[in-house]
């Protein structure tokens, strides 16, 4: 079959390498000049899915009504005349419950774990190169409290067979030593070894000359501008380049996936969350991160690719706006300085913003649509990285009408109806 594969993110190229290795004809499509230029482009670079969980968690909206009023908040919101950020808001709200909690969690450990599984085959497979260590990822608490309040996800974690290691301050220190140097008091960590790191932008590329030489076609520079539907199946796609026909067409457009399907009559519930980052170089080797640090308080990840610490987190609600506050900035440097002081040149860190394309309940929506040939690979979040290889591989099944190596009906559209 010849298959269209909306967008370049690191969804969009995992989607495409797959198709192209299960023998289906791929054109990728993207208004960008290149692969992986947006929300892919300075993320976290985290591979972690022990951390796989839901924002719509039972303590949030208490959490989220003390976070606002932080100087150093972790969320920021910032209402707009949107009902649709409205409507996500409340769904979010309404996912707060504890079953609801472990439910989505269990989805989102399920597809990260498989991804995992996915990405290592892939190295072998393909000898590809991103920064990658495989060094675990540490959640660091500075409180009692926040150690306190890990049972509901270590029991998530007990249930699908994810390592973990609870640690208190010492060893937190055995597996960071970089945090002996640390400026703020903390009192222990969750560990979970099996979690990655690696840098998503040079992933994404990589793969994309390893699929291009797989006679995978992308055509940058290439606005879409609608859907067109002809006889209840999509016949093509419109562009500022002229239509794109294909036989079916699968939508990995991120934030702006809703907007894409939303004249089709599909509601697709993604809202883009904006997230921050800083990449500065590595100045003392013995101070820096030696994999992914999780600061609970701040809601950062510090993480460790190459010569460089990549520092990024925090969770704006304001609309499509990419600006670059200089307070969100004052948060990222203030979680890194404060547990790995001296570290990183933090005077020469480039800042970032990117929108994550966020579901209210937590998991992706991978799958099937009511329109026969159209297809979603969208709204990881902030797990897109986490989550890209088993996404691409099991929506590929799905496609090709194989059975998924994973059950995948909960992650479709159809729950939310």
């Amino acid at each position: 079959m010849k298959i269209a594969v909306l967008g370049s993110g690191v969804i969009g190229v995992t989607t495409a390498y797959y198709l192209a290795v299960a023998g289906h004809e791929v054109v990728v499509l993207d208004r960008q000049s290149g692969p992986a230029l947006e929300t892919s482009f300075a993320n976290a670079g985290e591979i972690s899915p022990g951390y796989a969980s839901p924002w719509a968690a039972p303590d949030i909206p208490r959490k989220a009504f003390k976070w606002l009023f932080m100087r150093y908040s972790p969320l920021v919101l910032r209402p707009r005349p949107d009902p649709r950020m409205m409507q996500w808001i409340l769904a979010t709200l309404r996912n707060c419950t504890s079953a609801r909690y472990a439910r989505n969690k269990s989805r989102m450990v399920r597809l990260a774990a498989h991804s995992r599984e996915m990405l290592i085959k892939l190295r072998g497979d393909t000898g590809i190169q991103y920064d990658q260590r495989m060094r675990g990822t540490v959640q660091l608490f500075r409180t009692q409290r926040q150690l306190d309040g890990t049972a509901k996800d270590v029991a998530v974690l007990r249930a699908d067979g994810v390592p973990f290691e609870i640690l208190d301050r010492q060893g937190a220190i055995a597996a960071e030593p970089g945090l002996a140097y640390a400026d703020e008091p903390f009192v222990g960590a969750l560990r979970l070894p099996g979690d990655e790191t690696g840098d998503c932008f040079k992933f994404t590329n990589a793969l994309a000359d390893i699929a291009a030489a797989q006679s995978v076609e992308f055509r940058f520079g290439t606005t879409i501008e609608a859907i067109e539907i002809g006889a209840g199946r999509v016949i093509a796609v419109r562009t500022n380049r002229g239509a794109v026909a294909a036989d079916v067409y699968v939508v990995a457009l991120g934030s702006y996936s809703p907007a894409l399907v939303r004249p089709l009559g599909i509601r697709l519930p993604v809202y883009p969350v904006k997230g921050y980052s800083i990449t500065a170089p590595v100045i003392q080797e013995e101070r820096a991160p030696v994999s992914t640090l999780m600061d609970e308080t701040y809601k950062v990840a510090i993480t460790r690719l190459g010569d460089r610490v990549r520092v990024g987190g925090m969770a704006e609600l304001s609309g499509f706006s990419t600006t670059l506050p200089e307070s969100r900035r004052a948060t990222l440097v203030r979680s890194v300085g404060s547990l790995f002081p001296g570290a990183a040149d933090l005077e020469a860190a480039r800042f970032w913003s990117g929108l994550r394309p966020m579901t209210p309940d937590g998991p992706p929506v991978v799958g099937a649509t009511a329109i026969p040939n159209l297809f979603l690979n969208t709204g990881h979040g902030t797990l897109g990285w986490t989550m890209a290889c088993g996404s691409g591989h099991v929506l590929a099944d799905i496609i090709g009408g194989r059975k998924p190596a994973i059950e995948v009906e909960d992650l479709s559209l159809a729950r939310y109806a």
